[in-house]
């Protein structure tokens, strides 16, 4: 690489509101909060509900029913 011409990769702690903590590496030089994580998302945590609003697929289904 060229010296002069790349940012400094310094290591920062994300924290999440949830409290979890990791170390990672970034040019922006500041430990970073985040709302979410892997430890408290839902798709992750496997705590995530599908939601059928109204009955929609049922009546996407009967639409395009074939035969």
């Amino acid at each position: 690489m060229k010296s002069g011409i790349h940012p400094d990769y310094k290591t920062i702690t994300v924290t999440c509101s949830c409290g979890n903590t990791f170390e990672t590496r970034s040019t922006l030089g500041q430990d970073l909060p985040i709302e979410v994580c892997s430890n408290c998302h839902p798709f992750y945590t496997g705590k995530q509900k599908m939601v059928d609003t109204g009955g929609r697929v049922d009546r996407f289904r009967k639409k395009y029913a074939r035969g």
